[in-house]
């Protein structure tokens, strides 16, 4: 579902109740985690952790108006839906991502390329996403996304 929201408050307080205290706890968990260097508003209609203008002037390179996206959060119909960029551009931490999730939770990971859906707020593992958040340094992403849009 597609929000038209100002402000991560603003997004979470549009989402059904059933996901807003699970939004609220990731939220927390990754502003926990988060290296220095990213900041959270809203992008791509969700909630998202970017690299900030003042810090990656360029932007994105689909739009250099927008900031370098890392990482969102967004309430959908049927699930709750976490991207990290980082999965996608980072095979080694993919890897470590599934291998982590499989060791902590006997439910099958619905993963795409950078999006992991779930479908149960039960599910989510914060812990997990939270280790996820932290693992790469604003300069590291960008150091990796410069490299793969070399390609």
């Amino acid at each position: 579902m597609r929000y038209k929201a100002t402000s991560p408050d603003d997004y979470i307080n549009q989402v059904p109740k059933d996901h807003q205290d699970a939004l609220i706890k990731l939220r927390k968990t990754i502003a926990a985690n988060l290296p220095e260097g990213f900041e959270e508003g809203v992008n791509y209609n969700m909630i998202g952790y970017y690299i900030p203008h003042v810090v990656y002037p360029k932007g994105y390179h689909c739009n250099p108006k927008l900031p370098l996206p890392f990482m969102n959060i967004a309430s959908q119909k049927n699930s709750i839906n976490i991207y990290h960029m980082g999965i996608y551009a980072n095979e080694s931490l993919k890897k470590w991502f599934v291998e982590a999730y499989k060791k902590q939770s006997t439910k099958k990971l619905d993963m795409g390329k950078s999006c992991m859906r779930f479908k149960k707020v039960e599910d989510i593992p914060f812990g997990l996403i939270g280790e996820l958040a932290g693992k790469i340094s604003a300069k590291e992403w960008i150091t990796y996304y410069e490299a793969a849009i070399k390609k």
